[in-house]
């Protein structure tokens, strides 16, 4: 053998050695768990103070945070826009993102917004800053609803995680998933609980001012549980009057999706029609008014159509306390602490007070040249400002998202 052809072989070799151990960097870069933070580089903006109407719309569905910043989400990442009012999405203000893990639920409390992920991990991040404000280890998330490309699954309706405040009166976390309920302070995430997932046969429902419910069924017959949310004591194991096997626990009147809920429908197997409860610190009292399907908990009053009339009711009693049957028939949108969005036939959000029914704002949904033409889809309120997914009227649930949603941006933003 030459020296020549050895010395080729040594150098073949050598690069052939470099670029393996080039792939291999590559791969490891692409393919590792990674973190990548990116915080604020401006102020905590001042709130917003929009005018009333439709103020512009957006790709995504906002989560809005004390009427400063928009987060949203996406398939690996949570991030942040200002300000609350802008006609349109806009450079992010702060953005989170992980890899390989995807992003399965969103909410905030105050200036914490927690994200919750794929394997399990729960991440706090300071709406403020973007900063990492803790991580905890949690429960993987039960197989849910998958969200299309705006994220209101994630942002509007996350899948078991709540909050509520124990008796201390300090902020927890209830994190639901696969094998364990959890309980954490929301302020630096501790764990301060933990419960086996009881077998399958346990249903976490969310959570009412001061404690997580639940649906067990381990012992044949079912039982609503009530935890204290601090301790993750059980303070109360409720059997709903004639409830069988199957019934169906329905959470109402809830501040945020299945938070701080005040009221329960229970339907069980072949019903026409439901029972509703108000719940308290005591046994849940009878609320006839929230029997109906499509009747919500807004306020203190049941509030539901009775044909082409919305009507307000004392929950407990029936007695009716204001009816409007000037709008027609009404889809109910939205509900909030003082205030009940609806939609009419022609398209107006008229927003009322849902203690007397009086008209706050009413305007047209629409912007631009946009039309009438769209289906309402998934809707959120918060301090005054209403977002809803605008979808095709002829759309299914098989579509995909071209098929499904109206224009590329299918949210309006509006303010009441």
């Amino acid at each position: 053998m030459s020296v020549v052809g050895s010395r080729r072989r040594v150098v073949v070799g050598a690069v052939a050695l470099l670029a393996l151990v080039a792939s291999a960097l590559i791969g490891y870069r692409v393919l590792a768990p990674a973190e990548v933070v990116t915080v604020a580089r401006t102020g905590w903006p001042a709130p917003a103070t929009p005018p009333v109407g439709v103020l512009g719309r957006l790709p995504a569905a906002p989560l809005i945070v004390e009427g400063r910043v928009r987060v949203y989400a996406a398939d690996r990442q949570v991030y942040a826009d200002q300000p609350a009012d802008a006609p349109n999405r806009v450079t992010p203000f702060w953005s989170y993102r992980r890899w390989p893990a995807r992003l399965d639920g969103v909410l905030a409390e105050g200036t914490t917004v927690v994200s919750r992920w794929s394997d399990g991990q729960l991440v706090a991040l300071d709406a403020r800053t973007g900063r990492v404000a803790w991580r905890a280890e949690g429960p993987r998330p039960r197989a849910g609803q998958a969200a299309r490309r705006t994220g209101a699954a994630t942002v509007w309706d996350p899948q078991g995680v709540w909050v509520a405040r124990g008796a201390d009166g300090r902020a927890a976390l209830a994190v639901s998933g696969e094998g364990r309920l959890t309980g954490y302070a929301l302020g630096d995430g501790r764990r301060l609980w933990q419960v086996d997932g009881g077998r399958g046969c346990r249903t976490d429902l969310g959570t009412t001012a001061t404690r997580v419910m639940s649906v067990d069924v381990c012992a044949g017959s079912p039982v609503v549980e009530f935890r204290d949310a601090g301790t993750g004591a059980v303070a109360l194991r409720w059997r709903p009057p004639g409830a069988s096997v199957g019934v169906t626990v329905t959470p109402l009147g809830c501040l945020t999706p299945r938070s701080r809920c005040r009221g329960l429908r229970t339907t069980g197997p072949g019903d026409a029609s439901g029972r509703g409860w108000l719940v308290g610190a005591g046994e849940p009292v009878p609320a006839p008014a929230l029997d109906a399907e499509g009747t919500l908990l807004a306020g203190e009053l049941a509030v539901g159509p009775k044909g082409p009339v919305l009507t307000g009711w004392e929950p407990r009693t029936g007695k009716e306390r204001w009816r409007r049957g000037d709008l027609g028939p009404v889809r109910i949108l939205a509900v909030e602490p003082g205030r009940l969005h609806v939609l009419t036939e022609d398209r107006d959000v008229v927003t009322l007070d849902p203690v007397t029914g009086a008209q706050r704002s009413r305007f047209p949904f629409t912007l631009g040249r946009d039309g009438l033409a769209f289906r309402p889809g998934m809707a959120y309120a918060v301090d005054g400002y209403l977002a809803v997914e605008r979808l095709r009227e002829d759309a299914t649930p098989d579509d995909d998202d071209q098929g499904w949603f109206l224009q590329a941006e299918p949210v309006l933003l509006a303010a009441s």
